[in-house]
């Protein structure tokens, strides 16, 4: 299994300079990767946030080996070729150390969607998803892309250069129990199941992954979990990849966390 950090960019957590020297000590202290939290605005008490993909430029300056990306980003608030141009950019300052995290995103928790006149249909917004994520994946091989789709037209334009690696992973987020978003998944390089209460949650979906996949292997399932969470049963479950969780946590507690190391919990 391997470690990232995951935080939001929140009040203390908000300067892009602090976060990109919590990822140079994550770095050095053996973490795998280092995800941020893609948000415009939180609810109370949190009044100050940051934008995910200027500070990921900033941590992608001070890492050498860490994976970075927006974990995760909520498409259809992005215009596609928009977000080909910022993944394919963050990706060669990385040196291909990009993943993108992509989901639907929710308007619950921060009413992000109501408050900016943001579609609120989720089955319109999962179709503008799966168009981005198509423009992208054609965006990233340098031919030319041909879009006409419901949502968005792409029309004959080619997009150059190219990822480090000729494209960027993507993860996408869903609710283990929702067959679509697992569904959609198996389609690209890894799932992000969210909310996630127990290792038992993780066995229904991992088990059509790689029904839909034929195999898991060079295939990558995320999990969110508190430090204090042991992670082991979660790799036997089928994880790969185990996301510290440091929302809640002061400016203290995170340089904490992540020095101890990764898979390493410490009362906070």
């Amino acid at each position: 299994m391997k470690y990232a950090a995951w935080l939001p960019l929140f009040d203390e957590m908000s300067d892009p300079l602090e976060v990109a020297r919590l990822a140079a000590a994550a770095e050095e202290a053996g973490w795998d990767g280092f995800f941020v939290w893609d948000q415009l605005w939180w609810r109370p008490p949190v009044r100050e946030v940051s934008d995910p993909w200027i500070t990921l430029s900033a941590v992608a300056t001070a890492t050498e080996r860490l994976r970075i990306g927006p974990m995760v980003t909520p498409v259809a608030r992005r215009r596609p070729v928009k977000l080909l141009r910022e993944t394919t950019t963050l990706d060669r300052l990385s040196g291909g150390r990009l993943i993108l995290g992509a989901g639907l995103g929710s308007d619950r928790f921060a009413q992000e969607y109501s408050k900016t006149g943001e579609e609120l249909d989720g089955r319109v917004r999962a179709e503008r998803m799966d168009e981005t994520l198509a423009i992208l994946t054609a965006g990233w091989t340098g031919e030319p892309v041909n879009h006409h789709g419901q949502h968005y037209l792409v029309d004959d334009v080619q997009f150059l250069p190219r990822p480090v690696s000729g494209r960027v992973p993507v993860w996408l987020a869903g609710f283990p129990g929702n067959s679509r978003p697992i569904r959609r998944a198996a389609r690209y390089d890894g799932f992000f199941p969210v909310n996630l209460t127990s290792p038992e949650q993780l066995a229904a979906p991992v088990a059509v992954l790689r029904e839909l996949r034929g195999t898991l292997d060079d295939y990558d399932i995320a999990v969110a979990l508190e430090p204090s969470v042991d992670p082991r049963p979660y790799a036997e479950a089928g994880a790969t990849w185990c996301l510290t969780d440091l929302v809640d946590l002061r400016l203290a507690d995170v340089r904490a966390v992540i020095a101890a190391g990764p898979g390493r919990s410490i009362g906070v």
